[in-house]
């Protein structure tokens, strides 16, 4: 009986371990999108001297858009903003974690990227900051 007690501890403290490391490899979903919508962001503006800020330019196919309606694996939802100043000075771009999908639990919810390449990402406390991008996002 002892010998099985210590087995259900050990692959309890085991499953929840590599639950973590699961979702910390998902991650790589949002962050891949959000780099690949980012160099499709130049792209953009060298055709239309401004940043794509719309869903509809999000999805579309170049050279309407970017041609980027969604991450890989779906487990994150991406979205785009105009920057303060409006499209021609930049943009943007959120990664969330999907609601219904495996990441939905994942400490790490958002991830964010602008046109000057500053990438930011907020835990699911809603807390930002330089820790948690850090760790979010390697």
């Amino acid at each position: 009986m002892i010998v099985v007690l210590i087995l259900g501890i050990l692959a309890t403290a085991s499953v929840a371990g590599y639950r973590q490391y699961i979702q910390r490899a998902n991650r790589v979903d949002a962050t891949s999108a959000l780099l690949r919508a980012s160099s499709a962001q130049e792209r953009f503006y060298l055709q239309n001297s401004r940043y794509a800020t719309t869903a509809d330019e999000l999805a579309n196919p170049p050279p309407g858009g970017l041609g980027i309606a969604g991450t890989e694996r779906g487990f994150y939802d991406l979205a785009v903003e105009p920057a303060a100043g409006g499209a021609m000075l930049g943009y943007t771009l959120t990664a969330t974690a999907s609601g219904t999908g495996p990441q939905r639990d994942d400490d790490c919810q958002a991830f964010t990227i602008d046109q000057s390449g500053r990438r930011g990402a907020r835990d699911a406390g809603g807390a930002q900051g330089a820790a948690i991008t850090d760790r979010c996002w390697r």
